[in-house]
């Protein structure tokens, strides 16, 4: 840090296991990429290459490596995994995280219809293979079939048994889907209940917008892991977290 502030909590050191910033890039130039990691590499633990952008976004390889440089692992977002598998083509897909190096992987199936126990399955073969990141809550987007706290337990459990290091809970770009109402706002008893089961530690909590963001820090801390950050926001969010923002400027100051 550039001085000495007292009174701000302790932050996890990367690479860390909890305490994760997951930013989404939706297609960041190579240039805007370097610039990213220049400020805020320290601060970003995971990079998604978001839904399909992976396939056309030009000098893949080089911008993977920027980010890999920087110590930075870069994952392809879940649609791209079940753009191969409805295409019959997974073990292409096995092919290509090989060929560009990709250590993290996501198993989602918000675009494909997946019977769980057949995702459980790619989720164990993935795991073979790298670090997975597994997807839960996608389906609640269709709002007349919202998917009970029990079943969020349930599916959560069987991901993590199967071999995910980590589920991430699904909120989408928008942040109106799965934890979240329409409005963006928390479905608080949800989040409540799957923390009475499920360690805080192994959820990456996807969080958009900020208010979003600032009710995982009150209620987890300031080593809460959050997900699909906008790259311009990495720096404000870690203000966030150890109080150094308006919402949480009180949230570590001892009462006197």
């Amino acid at each position: 840090m550039n001085f000495k502030l007292t009174q701000i909590p302790e932050r996890t050191d990367k690479p860390r296991g909890h305490g994760l910033t997951m930013i989404t890039d939706k297609g960041l130039s190579i240039a805007e990429t370097r610039n990213l990691v220049s400020i805020a590499g320290p601060h970003i633990d995971i990079a998604k290459l978001a839904f399909g952008t992976p396939y056309i976004t030009p000098d893949l390889r080089e911008k993977i490596k920027v980010y890999q440089d920087a110590s930075i692992p870069v994952y392809f977002g879940g649609l791209l995994f079940e753009a191969f598998l409805v295409r019959n083509q997974f073990a292409d897909y096995l092919g290509v995280l090989q060929d560009f190096g990709i250590g993290y992987i996501e198993i989602s199936d918000g675009s494909v219809n997946i019977p769980h126990a057949e995702k459980c399955g790619y989720i164990e073969k993935l795991s073979r293979h790298g670090v997975v990141l597994s997807e839960v809550g996608s389906k609640d987007r269709d709002r007349e079939h919202i998917t009970p706290p029990y079943q969020w337990i349930r599916l959560m459990k069987a991901e993590l048994e199967a071999g995910a290091s980590y589920i991430v809970a699904e909120a989408r770009e928008t942040g109106t889907v799965g934890l979240y109402r329409d409005s963006g706002e928390v479905r608080e008893g949800l989040v409540q209940e799957i923390l009475t089961k499920i360690a805080a530690e192994k959820i990456i909590w996807e969080a958009p917008a900020k208010d979003q963001q600032l009710y995982f820090l009150e209620l987890l801390g300031a080593n809460a892991n959050l997900g699909n950050i906008a790259p311009a926001e990495v720096i404000a969010l870690e203000a966030m977290r150890v109080g150094l923002r308006g919402d949480t400027f009180h949230l570590y100051l001892e009462k006197h």
